[in-house]
């Protein structure tokens, strides 16, 4: 359910809760109408008053999860690069054929790894590109051990930076595979219909309708809910995670006689 969820824009999604609430807030109005309250104070404002507050509640907690893991996914690109860069760097002490040979399969490793972050692949094509950089893992795991047998002096730095780099491959594709669950989206949607047909309701008692009011609540939290729905989305969407940092490290790996650092 939260992969069928989230191969669905964040803007369609905001539509869909700017819709219920236009329409919750109709039956509202109309059911106000049909039953208005009795004379004096309406009890039913704690209700409203207390729905609202859960909404808002709901509403910062979601972005500030949203926030959060979207910040966690960028540091964890940043981690990535160095990681690559640091062991580009180790590469670079070995002695001939295992330099060439491993900072070329690293170079490689890089450029799958920034296309995987710079394109919308299909759920197909993803699973294509991890294979090919476990591929890599095993062929650099294979250059590495050849290099150890013939007795490198840095056999401890090239050991512990390889597995630097799949420690962070693997932190990142978790990372980026955190997204919030459909119950959390399903919540948020009860959250909206509910004030938004209690609202109606007074509204349709009272004999006043606060158009202007009541389309500007419903906008103002479509476009929270689209901003929370984009953070979650790391592959799509308007909010993404900067991937020049493998840019920048791809480009200092273009000449083989410079031993890059991953970007800080």
């Amino acid at each position: 359910m939260d992969m069928m969820i989230h191969q669905v824009d964040a803007w369609m999604v905001a539509l869909v809760f700017g819709g219920a609430m236009l329409t919750s807030w109709g039956i509202g109005r109309r059911s106000g109408r049909r039953f208005p309250p009795d004379a004096g104070h309406d009890p039913g404002m704690k209700f409203t008053e207390a729905s609202m507050a859960i909404l808002g509640l709901l509403l910062a907690f979601t972005f500030a999860m949203a926030l959060g893991r979207h910040d966690d996914r960028r540091l964890r690109v940043v981690a990535e690069s160095n990681a690559i860069g640091d062991f580009y760097t180790c590469a670079s002490l070995l002695k001939e054929p295992h330099r060439t040979a491993l900072q070329s399969v690293i170079r490689d490793y890089a450029q799958n790894e920034l296309g995987v972050l710079s394109q919308l692949l299909p759920a197909a094509e993803q699973q294509k590109a991890i294979l090919r950089s476990q591929e890599m893992h095993g062929r650099m795991t294979d250059i590495v051990e050849q290099a150890i047998a013939e007795g490198t002096p840095i056999a401890m730095n090239l050991t512990d930076t390889l597995n630097g780099v799949t420690s962070a491959n693997a932190s990142r594709l978790a990372a980026y595979e955190e997204i919030l669950p459909w119950s959390v989206q399903l919540l948020l949607l009860l959250a909206a219909i509910v004030p938004s047909f209690l609202i109606g309701k007074q509204q349709g008692a009272s004999q006043k309708a606060r158009l202007s009011g009541t389309l500007s609540f419903v906008v103002l939290v479509a476009l929270v809910i689209f901003v929370i729905l984009d953070l979650n989305q790391p592959r799509r969407g308007l909010v993404r995670v900067r991937y020049e940092c493998f840019e920048r490290l791809i480009h200092s790996m273009a000449d083989t006689g410079v031993r890059p650092v991953g970007p800080r």
